[in-house]
């Protein structure tokens, strides 16, 4: 029996495999631990191969790819709908190996090691921030408790924090001042540490042509152009930009039946990361068309007859448009460009 399509539910050392021949009948239908995956996959002949795209997905991609097998990754929530019965490995592998052999089934790009790689760096800077807000938080919500209040904004924190304890000398404890002291040293190790991996995504963007080509885009900088880059590899792999803007969940989420149209706020599907990047720099956009509207003109009529919320996510879906159409056919921004 020749094996055709092979679903593989991937964890973290037990991986269920089910395959399947032309025909549709079972041939395969096992259990591998992570030591055996490759052994086992060298002996396959090349065949197409359905996981989802979760944890390791891009690396097991990789690896089997370069056997000579076709290997596509698929959303969790569109293989869902094929798993019959309860949920269990091998349930998610037959499902796995049934949703990729449709042909209106959409599949997330294989990753590079580059792309992973910038990515990453994307993640822990962004996660660093958080950490730094929180720890702001913290900081701001222990000082209220002595009835000492800090002006908004994270260098506020830095620059009268310290003046404040020394003016307070009596009335608040030595311990609680080391404490924050403390706090505040941490934050300034979470600033540098966010600034180092700001140096690094912005050498990679000063690398990569396409992303210097992306932040001639306004609202696009090179943290923005970095990660578009890095997230969508070849724009080719949507029909066109509005498959890229809803990919981004930059488009209304409908609720249409019976012929009505019903349209409701932004789907908010896809990358929270990406489209966030979009969003903010849609915003300071949006402020620079309040103060020279005549420089932005398609913006200020927008923003004339719609709220200011709804003129941002237009904008943020408008410059991913505009991002597909320079990734899809290799070409140079220009602000003056007109559709024909």
């Amino acid at each position: 029996m020749k094996i055709t399509t092979i679903g593989i539910d991937l964890a973290k050392d037990a991986f269920q495999v089910h395959g399947i021949d032309e025909r549709g009948e079972v041939g395969i239908k096992r259990s591998l631990k992570r030591r055996e995956m490759m052994q086992f996959f060298t002996r396959i002949e090349p065949c197409l191969i359905g996981m989802e795209s979760c944890g390791g997905a891009h690396y097991w991609a990789r690896r089997l790819c370069d056997m000579g097998h076709t290997v596509k990754l698929m959303a969790p929530q569109f293989v869902k709908p094929y798993v019959k019965g309860n949920k269990h490995d091998a349930a998610d592998a037959e499902a796995i190996c049934e949703a990729v052999r449709r042909p209106t089934m959409r599949f997330v790009p294989v990753k590079t090691v580059d792309q992973q790689s910038i990515l990453a760096v994307h993640r822990v800077r962004q996660g660093m921030i958080k950490a730094r807000t929180a720890q702001a938080n913290q900081i701001r919500g222990l000082l209220a408790e002595f009835g000492l209040i800090v002006p908004i904004g994270i260098s506020h924190l830095f620059l009268k924090v310290p003046t404040m304890l020394d003016e307070a000398t009596d009335t608040i404890p030595g311990v609680f001042r080391e404490l924050i002291h403390r706090l505040l040293a941490h934050m300034k190790e979470l600033t540098r540490q966010v600034d180092e991996l700001e140096i690094q995504i912005h050498q990679w963007h000063r690398a990569s042509e396409v992303s210097r080509n992306l932040e001639q885009i306004p609202g696009i900088g090179p943290i923005t152009a970095s990660a578009l880059v890095a997230s969508i590899g070849d724009a080719r792999n949507f029909k066109n930009g509005r498959q890229l803007a809803a990919w981004l969940g930059l488009v209304p989420k409908q609720h249409s039946s019976g012929g009505k149209t019903k349209l409701q706020g932004i789907s908010k599907r896809g990358d929270n990361y990406l489209r966030t990047l979009l969003v903010h720099g849609a915003r300071a956009d949006v402020k620079s068309a309040e103060r020279k509207p005549e420089c932005y003109v398609w913006l200020s009529k927008l923003m004339g007859r719609s709220h200011i919320n709804i003129a941002t996510v237009a904008l943020a879906n408008k410059n991913a448009r505009v991002v597909w159409a320079l990734m899809a056919h290799d070409q140079k921004f220009r602000s003056d460009y007109v559709a024909t």
